[in-house]
């Protein structure tokens, strides 16, 4: 039996990785192991570790690697102090390979590590571009240290080949949220009240803004220009959810708790968990901030994402997303055309690219055939006949 080892950091990335652990886990030439690390084991940010236990998973490794800071300094801190920590951890799991997914840094220590441990990667969702953050560099760094690469789109696929890899082991599976989506079952509107303790009315957005990490203006401005533009918005009610664990997270966190404090048609969650966020999807008029979910899951729902500057630049997108500056009037403008009952209605026509069949399954698939037809570890580089 071959040992695959999960490693998760955040919220979201565990939403998406669940049921490739459960697939995992119910295989009967695989063994599960699974390893949290970064904002899952904050207080802060909501002790996200308990959910991963509560749906049955056991837990083999915690890594603390998370400063009580969101400075640039803070970050470098917490980078170093993960790498310190997951040798260690790797040396006792001894895993066959390791599953990791996306662009966080605490993923990009976890990378390093294998490397020099000599253990195998796979990793999801390569070859995109984010052009407004550090996450572009990091996950292309990600890509030139894994050995198989599962995709969410062909254009990334072609992209992560572009990158020196090996063809015959990058696979378009499409986005693992897209069908995490149809295999839920979600909540109906009164369960997901009574869960929320939030009525959705007409007008209601879900907000989830991020640091934008190589943009000149602050994130205090940047958060601030959307606060204004709302309140220029008639009869809107928000869901907040809280930025992540990045440089200038808190701030934008602090700025939604003064916010909500003021405004009785809000609300803020440190995470929603995955069947709450997919069930309120359904209900809710618009997406607005600038979270890859905006780009990749919500489409899937066929409502409207107002996706603002320029974090998420670069990325495939659907029809039914607006693009924006981060500028007040941009804003507001695009979210009057997302609550528009023309747009919802046009919305309605678009279908969304990251979408595909058997995402999952093909996903353990290649896996297990990657894992009993290769024992090697070199790497070759792949040259493009140009």
């Amino acid at each position: 039996m071959k040992k695959i080892c999960v490693v998760t950091g955040s919220r979201a990335e565990y939403g998406l990785l669940k049921p490739i652990m459960n697939a995992i886990k119910e295989d009967k030439e695989l063994i599960l192991q699974t390893v949290v690390t970064g904002s899952h084991l904050s207080t802060e940010f909501g002790l996200t570790y308990k959910n991963i236990e509560n749906d049955g998973f056991k837990i083999d490794e915690k890594v603390e690697m998370l400063l009580s800071s969101d400075t640039k300094i803070g970050i470098n801190k917490s980078i170093g102090l993960a790498m310190v920590s997951f040798g260690e951890v790797f040396e006792r799991l001894k895993p066959d390979l390791i599953v990791i997914l996306g662009d966080r840094y605490e993923i990009l220590a976890v990378s390093i590590c294998a490397m020099v441990c000599n253990i195998k990667i796979a990793h999801l969702h390569g070859g995109e571009i984010t052009e407004g953050a550090i996450d572009d560099a990091i996950r292309h760094s990600i890509t030139k240290m894994s050995h198989l690469h599962f995709t969410s789109t062909e254009e990334y696929k072609k992209r992560v080949i572009q990158l020196g890899e090996q063809p015959n082991r990058v696979f378009n599976v499409g986005a693992i949220g897209t069908e995490n989506i149809k295999k839920i079952k979600l909540l109906n509107k009164e369960e997901l009240e009574k869960k929320l303790n939030f009525k959705i009315k007409e007008n209601t957005i879900i907000l989830t803004f991020h640091p934008v990490t190589l943009e000149n203006k602050s994130s205090k401005e940047q958060f601030q220009n959307i606060l204004d533009a709302i309140d220029n918005i008639e009869n809107i009610n928000i869901i907040f959810t809280k930025a992540n664990a990045d440089t200038d997270g808190r701030i934008i966190n602090n700025m939604i708790d003064e916010y909500v404090n003021k405004n009785n048609n809000t609300i803020a969650f440190d995470t929603m968990g995955q069947l709450n966020y997919f069930s309120a999807l359904q209900f809710v008029d618009c997406v607005v901030g600038n979270s890859s979910s905006g780009i990749i899951e919500v489409p899937t729902f066929k409502i409207p994402t107002v996706n603002i500057g320029s974090r998420q630049k670069g990325r495939i997108y659907s029809q039914s997303v607006i693009n924006c500056e981060n500028e007040k009037i941009d804003i507001e403008k695009s979210i009057k055309k997302a609550l528009s009952k023309s747009f919802k209605e046009e919305v309605k026509k678009y279908s969304n690219p990251y979408e595909k069949e058997n995402t999952c399954e093909n996903i353990i698939y290649y896996m297990k055939d990657f894992l009993k037809s290769n024992n090697e570890n070199i790497k070759k580089f792949y040259d493009i006949n140009f």
